[in-house]
């Protein structure tokens, strides 16, 4: 039995360490759509237009804010490219990664359905 809440549930923390290759492993099947390319958690969304697109970053930049655990985006007009990594834990992945990239895929979620 797993008593770990879920990801969208808890909350970053602050001098998080650093996570194995075998926790990266098994976090990253709790964020669907999430790559791992050089200690970086990234996804592409697409959204239906621009102003979806801009709601959306304006949404995770409220995500990160609260969190504080802000990420890089790179946006394009139905794109926006988010990428997570932990700079004080060395610029690798941590637990607030995966907290954040969850948060983010629940917002999509909700765009999609608004």
């Amino acid at each position: 039995m797993n008593l770990t809440p879920p990801l969208t549930s808890r909350h970053c923390t602050r001098k998080t360490a650093a996570l194995d290759a075998a926790a990266i492993a098994t976090l990253l099947h709790e964020v669907p759509g999430w790559e791992v390319a050089d200690n970086v958690l990234a996804r592409t969304f697409t959204l239906p237009d621009y102003r979806a697109t801009i709601a959306f970053v304006n949404a995770v930049a409220t995500l990160a804010e609260h969190e504080d655990h802000h990420p890089e985006m790179t946006v394009g007009y139905t794109t926006c490219r988010v990428s997570w990594t932990t700079h004080s834990a060395g610029s690798t992945l941590s637990d607030n990664d995966f907290i954040c990239a969850a948060k983010a895929n629940a917002l999509y979620l909700n765009q999609e359905t608004a």
